[in-house]
């Protein structure tokens, strides 16, 4: 049948939008929120990505830090800003995968209020111990944690944060018994580690190497899939015997009904960034990797999150307020 004139001319329009909202942004300032504070690895891959974004469109893209309760605060910023593609940010696994378990009330819904993106990078986690502690290898850590139940302690970057659910997850799995000290910061996890005021400690790989190559602690052991290239000789928990995965990972948001080629736009801006070989290089520096995605591929990472972490939270009895 022959289109009607007004359908036709609908048509049109609906067809000219997607392209036309996409060639006019960004035409002011974009703003990247980070949930977390200066000098913290969302903040540092956030400038990164905001400084070639900036050289890309030609517009000026700043990050605001905006810290606090677990990243939730950033995140809500995020979620209740205009979805207007000039308010972006960069987020982790906690605010938007495993605080919604945690908390018993959220300010923002992660599934409704806010679009997800890319994935930007990722870190591996460590499993240090001190010096002094006489374990060299997993096998070894796990049976003198063992042999002396409730004894050894671990520290973290908070309750509730991944290098906590690590550790609770490895002695559910190994059926062993530790304490758990929260602390700040990873400098301030790390420092307790290094003195003794804990034993072990499951922090990003790029807090404890350093310290690691000095002597003062010992690794046994990252918690990726699989070994990571740039620690090829560290054995996974996985290969050493204990089912446990947990990389910290960074993704890039936006508001939940940002329009559909902007988010297109940044898409396929954030992949071709993320896969050069400066960015690479970078990265690799923190002991990071660029992990470029789909949407549908964030969403699948944070549903396997949760489903990974969920019964961890349950068995342990984790909450927070």
């Amino acid at each position: 049948m022959p289109m009607t004139r007004p359908l036709f001319a609908l048509l049109l329009t609906l067809l000219s939008a997607f392209p036309v909202a996409a060639q006019t942004w960004p035409a002011a300032t974009v703003r990247i929120v980070v949930p977390f504070g200066p000098g913290s690895t969302p903040d540092l891959v956030a400038r990164l990505l905001a400084e070639r974004l900036q050289l890309k469109f030609g517009q000026t893209f700043t990050v605001e830090n905006k810290p606090g309760a677990s990243g939730n605060i950033g995140t809500d910023v995020v979620a209740k800003s205009e979805p207007d593609g000039y308010t972006l940010g960069v987020s982790i696994g906690g605010p938007l995968a495993i605080n919604p378990i945690l908390f018993a009330t959220m300010p923002y819904d992660p599934a409704k209020d806010l679009a997800l993106i890319s994935m930007l990078a990722t870190q591996p986690s460590a499993l240090a111990v001190n010096a002094n502690v006489s374990a060299d290898s997993v096998p070894a850590l796990i049976d003198l944690l063992k042999r002396n139940p409730g004894k050894y302690t671990f520290g973290s970057i908070g309750t509730g944060s991944l290098s906590h659910l690590a550790m609770e997850a490895v002695a559910l799995k190994s059926g062993t018994q530790m304490v758990h000290v929260p602390y700040g910061s990873s400098p301030q996890a790390v420092a307790a580690l290094i003195r003794g005021d804990v034993q072990i400690a499951c922090l990003p790989a790029i807090a404890v190497i350093p310290q690691v190559a000095s002597g003062k602690l010992r690794l046994v052991a990252i918690s990726t899939a699989a070994r990571s290239p740039l620690l090829p000789g560290i054995p996974t928990l996985k290969e050493s015997g204990i089912d446990v995965e947990a990389d910290a990972w960074m993704g890039l948001i936006a508001p939940a009904k940002t329009p559909s080629p902007i988010l297109a736009t940044l898409q396929q801006a954030v992949g071709e960034i993320m896969s050069t070989a400066e960015i690479r290089t970078k990265l690799a520096a923190q002991i990071m990797e660029p992990i470029p995605t789909t949407p549908t591929q964030f969403r699948a990472r944070i549903d396997a999150d949760v489903v990974r972490w969920a019964p961890v939270i349950r068995a342990t009895n984790i909450k927070i307020n």
